[in-house]
């Protein structure tokens, strides 16, 4: 029997920010996982990405401190300019050199989740450019753990997830609409909730997408 998966890992640049906002919005209440993103961000950026997925779905998220214990249930977002590391109970938040030229990097999420915790991690890369990302789910796979690519010609930007299935063939290609669903089998949490987007009355306007994508989009701003 293949083990729980309570550490998914997930990773995505250009055009992953509207998906990963699908993705939360499908996620039951309780999942007993702890989910770790990292999508490029500009540097200078504002830190919206927390608040926007506690909008769409039901699970918390927010930006770690360096040395905080984790909990199921909660999306953990690598704050801006800083590397997020998963490490036995608790993160790491550093600005560590700059890896695939990013930071955050995808790898050194991956790579970290996967040293401390092996057959536990599922690792997700999302639509993007270029190559980060590929050799951390590399080290997933290779410990054990499950690996899960975005179908690329349904991607945005199928560069990132392209990269990765080139060099982890045997990860399972997923539409980005059934990855929620993946998460939650995987993981053992059951059902997923349909969720409608959660935009009532005094929330405010959403902010644009636009000012979230990642610098090796051409709709980043500079």
């Amino acid at each position: 029997m293949s083990p729980l998966r309570d550490i998914v890992v997930i990773g995505g640049s250009a055009g992953a920010v509207e998906g990963m906002l699908g993705i939360a919005e499908r996620l039951p209440r309780g999942l007993p996982a702890s989910i770790f993103l990292v999508i490029h961000v500009s540097p200078t950026a504002p830190s919206l990405l927390p608040r926007l997925l506690e909008r769409r779905g039901p699970l918390h998220s927010w930006h770690p401190l360096d040395g905080e214990r984790f909990e199921p249930s909660v999306i953990y977002v690598a704050s801006p300019d800083h590397h997020l590391l998963v490490r036995v109970s608790d993160m790491g938040v550093q600005r560590g050199p700059r890896e695939n030229g990013h930071r955050p990097a995808i790898d050194a999420l991956f790579r970290s989740a996967s040293a401390a915790h092996g057959a536990r991690v599922l690792a997700v890369v999302l639509s993007g450019n270029l190559r980060d990302g590929a050799m951390g789910l590399r080290a997933v796979a290779d410990a054990g753990g499950a690996a899960i690519v975005q179908d690329p010609q349904a991607a945005d930007y199928a560069g990132m997830p392209a990269s990765a299935l080139a060099l982890v063939p045997e990860a399972e290609v997923v539409p980005l609409d059934a990855i929620a669903a993946r998460i939650v089998a995987l993981s053992g949490g059951g059902a997923p909730d349909r969720l409608e987007p959660r935009r009532g009355p005094g929330r405010g306007a959403m902010p644009s997408l636009n000012r979230l994508a990642g610098p090796d989009s051409p709709r980043a701003p500079g």
